[in-house]
């Protein structure tokens, strides 16, 4: 018989932040910038600790050009060529500390990460990407990266439970990747990043006078079909494909999420647009609310409180009618 674990887990959903007082007088007093010395590399990271991810419609060199401008991090999928990586590396060396590698784990995926850094010193950081982390090989795979590289960051993941995050950090990972919620230091977005100029090459799609772009996880049926001839007969998809509205820049809804300005330019006609700018309040009104100076004080200042219900529906995106 299956065996069930009875404690009650908790969701974004179930709960709402408690307000506290605040000395701060203003958003902008908030400091979203945070310093890392990391276990293994003892390298230094400085900088706002949101990463946009290795999705080939998220993680890409152009969402990385834009988002260091604003102090984000980006980590790189996995499927740029050496060639690709060399051109971009000589074209934009200032920000190759803001910006990973990301591999996979095969013999051919080693090789070309072991080219990619020998041709390229300057990357610091290496992404190690699966969509399930629990297996020996991975473990061994991160040890391997890093015995070859013991000077580089590590990212590793994906893993949900507390014993295989110390099994990687104790394996040569920095940093590890959860694949259910939020990260509590470092915080990885996928789809509040798509549908821009920089979410990868895929063509705008036009329907009924509106434009949308692909957004597809990396074990879809789209993403195999693209980058491995197919979904082989091992494996099954695993992932969304979907259409989301086109935004354009990334840096208007980075600047929002960040709340860096407030876009009264809302149409509230438009659901996505509407979602968008009300991250206006963004990371910085979140720590105001709580009393937070900095974004390291964050987590130790929020007190959750367990709601049954936590959104009011009337006039929302939903049920406003153009």
């Amino acid at each position: 018989m299956p065996r069930i674990d009875n404690d009650i887990k908790l969701d974004f959903k179930d709960v709402l932040i408690r307000p506290k007082r605040s000395t701060l007088k203003s958003r902008a007093d908030v400091d979203l910038t945070r310093e890392f010395i990391f276990r293994h590399s003892k390298k230094i990271y400085n900088g706002i600790p949101i990463v946009a991810s290795n999705m080939d419609t998220v993680g890409t060199f152009e969402m990385a050009l834009q988002l260091s401008k604003l102090k984000l991090f980006t980590t790189i999928h996995k499927h740029y060529s050496v060639e690709q990586w060399k051109e971009f590396a000589a074209q934009n060396s200032g920000i190759l500390q803001n910006v990973a590698i990301s591999t996979g784990m095969t013999e051919n995926d080693f090789k070309k990460l072991r080219e990619t850094i020998n041709a390229i010193p300057e990357l610091d950081y290496i992404c190690v990407d699966v969509a399930n982390g629990y297996s020996e090989h991975f473990v061994e795979f991160v040890r391997l990266v890093r015995k070859e590289f013991p000077e580089k960051t590590i990212f590793a993941g994906n893993v949900v439970t507390g014993e295989m995050v110390e099994e990687l950090i104790l394996s040569g990972a920095d940093i590890v990747k959860c694949g259910i919620g939020p990260g509590l230091c470092i915080v990885m977005l996928g789809g509040m990043l798509a549908g821009h100029d920089e979410s990868g090459t895929g063509e705008i799609i036009e329907r009924n006078g509106r434009k949308f772009k692909l957004f597809y996880g990396m074990s879809s049926k789209t993403a195999m079909d693209k980058h491995s001839g197919g979904v082989a007969e091992y494996r099954a998809s695993e992932g969304k494909t979907v259409e989301v509205p086109y935004r354009g820049c990334v840096l208007g809804t980075a600047q929002d999420i960040l709340a860096r300005k407030f876009n009264p330019n809302i149409d509230f006609n438009n659901q996505w647009s509407f979602l968008s700018n009300t991250l206006y309040n963004g990371v910085r009104s979140c720590c105001t609310y709580v009393g937070a100076g900095k974004l390291k004080e964050l987590s130790r200042r929020t007190t959750f409180i367990r709601v049954s219900q936590q959104l009011n529906e009337i006039f929302s995106p939903n049920t406003i009618q153009s």
